[in-house]
């Protein structure tokens, strides 16, 4: 099995654009044998610095799937009323843009390679709540267009983030995930599309601050019918170099001997497993890791060791699951 890998988490960081870096570390990422694409940011364009440089460095075999998380997250430090699910016209007009400008990109990245390489398209469905109203006749009027276009081959679905829950204090502070599915059935039944859902195992369990949350979610999804990818990135209840309940794609605790994994993490071999299993892993159409690492002046060597411990991983674990 290959997987979806968002590299560009454990990318090396620097004070600015250095495409050396980066190059030397995407060519080290290539050579993981057991990746079939990438999970591609989006901010705006189709590369956040460099489209040239990106359509040079990337495998012309990879396959992409899109998140927008980057950029939502960044329009919303400009705008707390951005999104597709805003009840604010303006901020939900902004949101649509913000997804016309992705659909270009895809159709740039698919023409490049001359095929349809990138399968899906992850939505988000800010505002956070705590700053700004959103609801579910704003998402569906949102859904509604974006479906309208022509998307190149790509699927869409929504990636679900924490929400807003009463007592805590939310990350992304999104629309639940009940609501999101029935924004989903109630479009496809109108418009005939097949939009999905696709999880974050860190980011339900952020939601929910306990490891049954990301099984909860893949559960409902999966009844639902809508549930089509799954990545991995852990989290902590304890004090670490990631923070406690934060979004910091935390790598998974110890699962073999001399790997590189994170101590503290949540994400131990037992929740990996429990996680494929509940989501039927073999139905899904993406499954991948997304990690953060620390310190943030890892060297390269170290940042592309995280990503093949944590892929290599999921292989035993799905080879154990056969």
């Amino acid at each position: 099995m290959k997987y979806i890998l968002g590299a560009y988490a454990t990318a090396p960081v620097t004070d600015s654009w250095q495409p050396e870096v980066q190059e030397q570390y995407l060519n080290r990422i290539k050579q993981l044998d057991n990746v079939r694409g990438l999970e591609h940011p989006f901010t705006g364009s189709l590369h956040g610095h460099d489209d040239d440089w990106f359509l040079r460095n990337i495998d012309p075999q990879w396959n992409y799937v899109f998140t927008g998380v980057p950029g939502v997250m960044g329009s919303l430090a400009k705008n707390p009323a951005f999104g597709i699910a805003s009840d604010d016209e303006d901020g939900r007009a902004a949101g649509i843009e913000f997804y016309r400008q992705m659909h270009a990109a895809v159709l740039k990245l698919n023409a490049h390679l001359g095929r349809k390489a990138v399968d899906y398209v992850q939505l988000h469905t800010s505002p956070n709540r705590t700053k700004s109203n959103s609801s579910t006749d704003s998402l569906k009027r949102s859904l509604q267009e974006i479906v309208s276009w022509d998307w190149d081959g790509a699927g869409l679905v929504i990636e679900h983030c924490d929400a807003f829950i009463d007592g805590s204090e939310p990350e992304k502070g999104f629309l639940t995930l009940q609501e999101e599915i029935a924004t989903i059935q109630a479009v496809n039944t109108a418009s005939g599309s097949k939009l999905g859902i696709s999880i974050n195992w860190g980011r339900s369990a952020l939601e929910t601050r306990s490891v049954e949350g990301p099984l909860e979610h893949l559960r409902l999804a999966r009844e639902a019918g809508l549930l089509r990818g799954l990545m991995f990135s852990g989290i902590s209840d304890v004090e670490t170099p990631y923070g406690v309940w934060r979004d910091t794609h935390m790598p998974p605790a110890e699962i073999f001997a001399e790997g590189y994994f994170a101590e503290g993490s949540l994400l131990t071999r037992e929740q990996m497993a429990l996680t494929l299993e509940t989501a039927g892993w073999q139905d899904l159409d993406f499954v991948g890791a997304k990690l953060g690492v620390r310190p943030r002046d890892l060297d390269v060597d170290s940042r592309v060791a995280y990503n093949r411990d944590c892929l290599n991983a999921i292989d035993l674990l799905t080879s154990e699951n056969r």
